[in-house]
């Protein structure tokens, strides 16, 4: 392997036409030039110069060497000037997978300030459900994954080799049909709607809504199951049934004939961002991070 600086006092050499002149531009002395060359030519097996009178002539490997050496040079100034822009956030690409609900929400105000702070960096947004947006991220399809979890829900353990980063606690509402006689209430107890046809989430929010049911000593009757947000919320406006649905889907999306109303005892459910541990030193996924977290700061408890 060839030492970038033994090329770089070459290309000099090559240049000024002498080991003294490379000296005096390199601000080297004479001898550390003629030890760099003879260690080049250590290297390359062959040697690079030979004596013309008090001059020096390339061979034809040094010739060969020569040819190479600027493009050499010229493709370690480019890597240095991108490795630096990607340092300094002028630079670099972020792939985020989330959730419908958290790329409606705390995706955009994130990359507004991103945007603003430091415009050289990119984001390419996918959507998945979790556990789907996890397993993108252990696959290497993403960067950074945004997913959620619920308590006592039975969730696998984080793999080692992600970092966790809580971002919210995302209150869970129940959604009822304007005109519904539970809707005068302030809260709603989840033992009072054993009786109530029911809308169901995405697998895993399907899951949680049995178990709390289960906890209040029923089994629900679930007449359907999406993971639209808006056909969720339309099911429930026509009447057919009624919903748990998180904060974060009302903050963006709310049906003009339904209504929502705090679950009692208190539901929520964990939102995060997972990244690999190692990938938290590269600037541009720390700097990304950081900004989901400040968004979620701002709906604290939503």
């Amino acid at each position: 392997m060839f030492d970038s600086r033994h090329i770089k006092t070459f290309h000099q050499v090559v240049s000024s036409g002498s080991y003294s002149a490379a000296a005096r531009e390199l601000g080297y002395t004479q001898p550390a030039v003629t030890q760099q060359m003879k260690a080049l030519e250590r290297t390359a097996g062959v040697p690079l110069f030979t004596r013309a009178g008090r001059g020096l002539r390339l061979t034809e490997a040094g010739e060969a060497l020569a040819r190479h050496a600027e493009t050499i040079l010229g493709s370690l100034a480019a890597a240095q000037q991108q490795l630096g822009a990607l340092a300094r956030l002028r630079a670099g690409r972020v792939r985020v997978c989330g959730f419908p609900s958290a790329n409606a929400t705390l995706v955009p105000e994130a990359m507004a300030r991103l945007l603003a702070d430091h415009p050289g960096v990119r984001v390419e947004l996918t959507e998945a459900e979790p556990p789907e947006s996890v397993q993108r991220l252990l696959r290497g399809e993403c960067d950074v994954a945004l997913s959620f979890s619920y308590v006592g829900a039975g969730n696998a353990p984080v793999p080692e080799e992600l970092a966790e980063i809580p971002l919210l606690e995302d209150r869970l509402t129940v959604l009822l049909p304007v005109g519904h006689p539970l809707a005068r209430r302030h809260a709603v107890r989840m033992s009072d709607l054993a009786e109530e046809r029911w809308i169901a989430g995405c697998p895993r929010c399907r899951a949680n809504l049995l178990q709390i049911c289960a906890d209040q000593g029923y089994a629900p009757d679930v007449v359907f199951s999406t993971d639209d947000n808006l056909a969720v919320q339309s099911l429930v406006a026509a009447g057919v049934g009624i919903a748990l649905m998180p904060s974060l889907v009302l903050a963006f999306m709310c049906h003009q004939k339904v209504t929502g109303r705090l679950a009692e005892p208190h539901q929520f459910r964990r939102v995060s961002a997972y990244v690999l541990r190692e990938h938290l030193r590269v600037p541009a996924t720390a700097v990304v991070v950081e900004e989901l977290r400040l968004a979620a700061a701002t709906r604290a408890g939503c």
